[in-house]
């Protein structure tokens, strides 16, 4: 059984920065693609982020040039560093292991609130 542990959420004011975590088990991060998906109230989850075995990423337009994901194969962890943060982006997010067209694997999520 993977697990999915992501880290990092919390309470910032708008402008701010946040650096979420997810730490996999086993070497799964190092084999497959990764994601980043947020879910905000009354919402459809969607991708925010993702990142190749090999470190290529791609991003939603509506966070690009803001939001910059990476892996760390040693730690077998991948990390979302959120930047200039708007209340937009207020969300639950998503650690994901992606295989083909879907989702092998998801995180339990953590809750980034971005409000004055």
């Amino acid at each position: 059984q993977v697990q999915l542990v992501e880290s990092g959420g919390g309470l910032v004011q708008p402008g701010g920065s946040l650096r979420l975590s997810c730490a996999a088990s086993g070497s799964i991060s190092r084999i497959y693609a990764m994601g980043w998906y947020r879910q905000a109230p009354g919402k459809q989850r969607e991708l925010v982020a993702t990142i190749t075995s090999g470190g290529n990423t791609n991003y939603a337009d509506s966070v690009k040039g803001r939001f910059t994901m990476s892996r760390d194969n040693a730690k077998n962890t991948v990390y979302l560093q959120m930047n200039s943060l708007k209340p937009e982006d207020t969300a639950v997010y998503y650690c994901a292991v992606i295989a083909g067209a879907g989702v092998l694997y998801w995180g339990q999520g953590t809750q980034v609130t971005v409000s004055s």
